[in-house]
């Protein structure tokens, strides 16, 4: 008997490439190009190819764990569900509700995310829920959400980018974090298009740009600002478009013309000559973007970096037009979805606000319970992690791993370390399961169905292309094990596609409406773009039919292209000016380090570091230093070196290139051990998207004595 592909998506990044699965004969699980689907066109990296591996019963979980004596040992489903009710009730018990905590992942399902959300806010009553994703791509939420009422990753599709005249690429290295996307930069370029990279490492992607900015660390925000500057300097100002679709111009301008050129050389290190051309390249264009990563967003003043760039696009009418905008290249695979639907400290499904009386009314009636029941917003993900075995007792993780990922991680280690009790969901035996006193395997992406919602806003099906390992459970069956031992028996269903529906109905109304979306349109029309409204007698008449309406709303794959999504209708200009990042380089720290990616690792790498495959490619961490750095330091290639900030000290291998400034040093994120880049980052807060600063801290370099 033949067996049929299935089409899915790949577990990681957030393009959420799609491919087809096989089952081989082997018991393995052959990969192979889904030319179909859009956003990558068939294309896959190494990960999406090799992510097969981990669904090998060799590499993953099959057995609940619980300690004993100790050491974790296995244990049935059945003993180990009781031993997480036990120990959740008894720190609610004995210490109130918001002494437990829920952490969770922006690799979670939609339904996965709904779900804990509202397992922690109507089952254990806590408000100290939140995720990974805040580590993320939070600042440009929030700056996004200041400027045009709605956060939305992209607010036009990926295919857009070819035809646009100009992109500036800020803080991205996408030629190794999401591979198949950089062909829409290639086509850009034969299109005779521009590309302006922003990076302080001259990457892979950098090497692809028109032209390179290589900014200090931390110094984005004055880069903006003295673009913007001699946009208005040069009479480059859209001052139609401000006039008719923006407010707040006054105050922004006020603020762009006190970073003059000059003074923007000394603080970025990038020079005045650049500065025009860059300017020139992007204003010449009748259509231009920017789009941001991690580089400018996670800094303590990541909001408001974002919020110049904007700003920037704002002068220039470079937003809500077709083939222009502002867009934030999010980076986990759910991350756009997993703060959407309610895992986020201070929000609701449909991206709600959880301290909105009305949508508080909303949300709780389509749960059934009181309004005032709920929870209001709690600590985001550092100030959680930062207040367990203190405030918090107990706490329920699923789908990160914290001990390799947060900043300031050996602090977070021995946070963690200090609970009464700790449980985990995941795939594998991360460094952070290794700590819990129960461990729960669970299903992951080809053995199960559910949505994800990719960087373009483009609601996705995965489908189950496998059965689980015997003793592996679901998300969704956990969290219905758990409330039902924990006294609430109905609400909690198993099935992704009933979950969805009831998302779909809590999102009503909401900025991220999924209410028109359903998993038949999904797989018929290959995603939908929120928002996408239901018209209720529509709804019935489609549901009724089995089929999709004929006035069935289309989605909205570009935003803002009619009003922005403010009372007003008009997007808003937030003045900012340049400040420091929360560590400086001094004597006894002089140099910046910053963190990133490689294209063969993905995150903490707890999936990717058990694929064979990935590790040959890159087997371990490492320190990219200049080469006039290794000369003062008596370094050379290979060498081992220790990195001290004033939290911690790694260790790795030396990596002498001249592509990176030599103020700066650079390590991925991706290791536990004595490499852990995250042992030295500062978990200094963004006072807006509470997203600490990964990208910019002072450390010390040393010689390591064998």
């Amino acid at each position: 008997m033949q067996i049929s592909a299935t089409p899915t998506h790949c577990p990681y990044c957030a393009l959420q490439c799609g491919m087809n699965l096989t089952p081989a004969p082997d018991g393995t699980v052959e990969v192979s190009e889904r030319a179909d689907f859009p956003v990558n066109r068939g294309a896959l990296c190494g990960k999406g190819r090799s992510a097969p591996a981990v669904l090998s019963s060799r590499v993953r979980l099959t057995s609940p764990l619980v300690r004993s004596g100790g050491a974790l040992v296995p244990a049935t489903w059945d003993e180990a569900l009781d031993r997480v009710a036990g120990g959740l009730r008894r720190t609610r018990t004995e210490h109130g509700p918001d002494a437990v905590g829920v952490f969770g992942g922006g690799g979670l399902t939609n339904e996965k995310a709904y779900t804990l959300g509202k397992f922690a806010r109507v089952v254990l009553g806590t408000s100290q829920i939140d995720y990974n994703g805040r580590f993320c791509m939070s600042s440009a939420a929030a700056a996004g959400t200041k400027a045009f009422g709605l956060d939305r990753g992209l607010p036009f599709p990926l295919e857009d980018i070819p035809k646009t005249g100009c992109v500036i690429l800020v803080g991205s290295n996408l030629a190794e974090t999401m591979p198949p996307s950089l062909r829409f930069f290639n086509e850009l370029k034969e299109n005779g298009g521009t590309l302006i990279v922003v990076d302080p490492r001259r990457t892979k992607t950098a090497e692809q740009a028109d032209l390179h900015l290589a900014p200090r660390p931390g110094t984005d925000l004055a880069l903006a600002l003295g673009l913007l500057h001699l946009v208005v300097a040069e009479g480059r100002v859209d001052e139609a478009y401000v006039q008719e679709r923006t407010t707040g111009w006054e105050d922004a301008r006020a603020a762009a013309m006190a970073h003059w050129p000059e003074y923007v050389e000394r603080i970025t290190g990038v020079s005045v000559p650049q500065l025009r051309e860059a300017v020139r390249l992007f204003c010449e264009p009748e259509n231009a973007m920017v789009l941001t990563a991690r580089g400018p967003e996670q800094q303590s003043k990541g909001t408001d970096t974002v919020g110049a760039w904007i700003n920037l696009c704002l002068a220039t009418g470079r937003a809500g037009r077709p083939l222009s905008g502002y867009g934030c290249l999010t980076g986990q695979g759910n991350g756009q979805g997993g703060r959407e639907h309610g895992q986020k400290a201070d929000q609701l499904p449909g991206y709600r606000k959880l301290d909105d009386p009305a949508a508080r009314r909303h949300v709780a009636e389509v749960w059934g319970v009181d309004p005032n029941s709920l929870p209001g917003p709690g600590r985001s993900a550092y100030e959680l992690l930062d207040a367990l075995g203190t405030d918090i007792r107990s706490l329920l993780l699923m789908g990160s791993n914290p001990v390799v990922s947060a900043p300031r991680a050996a602090h977070i280690e021995e946070r963690i370390k200090s609970l009464d009790f700790l449980a985990v969901c995941d795939v594998v035996l991360s460094e952070t399961a290794a700590l819990a006193d129960v461990v729960l395997p669970v299903t992951q992406w080809a053995e199960e169905t559910g949505t994800t919602t990719n960087l373009e806003g483009r609601v996705l099906l995965r489908r189950r292309a496998i059965t689980a390992p015997d003793g592996v459970r679901s998300d969704l069956e956990v969290m219905h094990e758990l409330a039902d031992r924990l006294g609430v028996e109905k609400g909690f269903p198993t099935d992704p596609e009933e979950v969805f529906e009831e998302l779909r109905r809590a999102s009503a109304g909401g900025p991220a409406d999924y209410s028109g979306i359903t998993y038949r349109r999904l797989a018929e029309e290959n995603g939908v773009f929120w928002p996408c409204p239901a018209d209720a007698e529509d709804d019935k008449r489609a549901s009724a039919a089995q089929g999709v309406s004929a006035n069935a709303h289309p989605g909205t794959p570009r935003l803002f292209l009619d009003r922005f999504a403010t009372p007003d209708g008009r997007a808003r200009f937030v003045p900012v000016s340049h400040r420091p990042s929360a560590e400086e380089p001094d004597d006894e720290y002089p140099v910046l380090l910053t963190t990133g990616r490689v294209v063969a690792q993905y995150q903490s790498g707890a999936q990717t570091r058990r694929v064979d495959e990935l590790n040959a490619a890159a087997p371990g961490p490492f320190v990219e230093l200049h080469p006039r750095l290794a000369a003062r330091l008596g370094a050379a290639e290979g060498d081992p070196v220790a990195v001290v900030s004033r939290r911690g000290r790694a260790v790795a291998p030396a990596r002498i290139t001249t592509s990176i400034r030599p103020d700066t040093v650079f390590m991925p994120f991706h290791w536990p051990g004595e490499g852990r880049a995250n042992t030295l980052t500062n978990p200094a807060l963004d006072p807006t998207s509470r997203m600490p600063e990964f990208k910019a801290c002072a450390v010390r370099l040393e010689t390591v004595r064998s």
